[in-house]
This record gives C-alpha cells, sequence and structure tokens, in this order.
C-alpha cells in the first residue's frame, strides 16, 4: 500500500485540482497575493499527507535520543 492509496490523499489532491481550477478565474490583480496562497497551502495538505505517510516506512525516525 502507497500514500496515493489513502483515501484521505485521493481526496486532498482532487480538492486541490479543483482550488487550482478555481483560482485561474481569479481577478489579475490577485494574481500574486491570494492565488499564490490558495494553490500553495492547497497543495501543501496532500504533500504533508505523502510525507508523514513515507516516515512510517522508517520507525527509528520517531525514537528518540
Amino acid at each position: 500500500m502507497t500514500f496515493q492509496d489513502l483515501l484521505t490523499y485521493q481526496k486532498s489532491f482532487t480538492l486541490a485540482m479543483k482550488f487550482f481550477s478555481i483560482s485561474k478565474s481569479f481577478p489579475k490583480e490577485e494574481t500574486y497575493s491570494l492565488t499564490d496562497q490558495i494553490r500553495r497551502s492547497s497543495r501543501s495538505v496532500s504533500a504533508n499527507i505523502s510525507e508523514a505517510y513515507r516516515k512510517r516506512e522508517y520507525p527509528n525516525i520517531f525514537t528518540v535520543n
């Protein structure tokens, strides 16, 4: 099983793609402020899920020295 099989990842990726397509219709003056922020934050959800899932493969990462 990979992180792409997780329902939460699939839904967050689909939602990020919807945000991206919706943000294309935003006014041009919002391109570098609101649009950029929305696009980056929507992509980060999927990225965080995949990163956390990959860390599960290395249990030593959670040990405290």
